[in-house]
């Protein structure tokens, strides 16, 4: 799987995230969600459009492509499990979900599925909440 820069993974998953609530994203909306201004958001969307993870509508509706949605859900993935894990292990939420934001992106996918597998194996339970 191809590398790409922080940022962008940030992106993608906001985008498939604000996906979630089913109306169309826009990047007003992105700018909110991150706390970043509109401008950014615009030049960073661009990039992701040259670079075929999103398309736009003719509504201005940005859309995940097959190769972004895919770097969006690993993400995300990433950041739910790692959250849970460590608020599992009595990390404070806040902390947890900041630290899961920066682990996401530096974790690789061995040691990713070995921390998943791991986690499961010890304590069942968490199955719903990792998967």
């Amino acid at each position: 799987m191809m590398k790409i820069q922080k940022s962008a993974e940030d992106y993608l998953e906001t985008i498939l995230v604000l996906s979630f609530k089913g109306e169309g994203v826009h990047s007003i909306n992105i700018a909110t969600a991150l706390n970043f201004s509109k401008p950014s958001v615009s030049i960073a969307m661009k990039k992701l459009r040259e670079n075929g993870y999103i398309t736009v509508d003719e509504e201005d509706h940005i859309h995940l492509t097959d190769s972004g949605r895919e770097i969006a859900e690993r993400v995300y993935e990433r950041h739910r499990v790692l959250s849970s894990l460590l608020i599992h292990l009595g990390v404070d939420e806040k902390t947890a979900r900041e630290d899961a934001c920066q682990m996401e992106h530096v974790i690789s996918a061995e040691s990713f599925a070995k921390i998943k597998e791991h986690a499961l194996r010890h304590d069942p339970s968490l199955a719903d909440e990792l998967s």
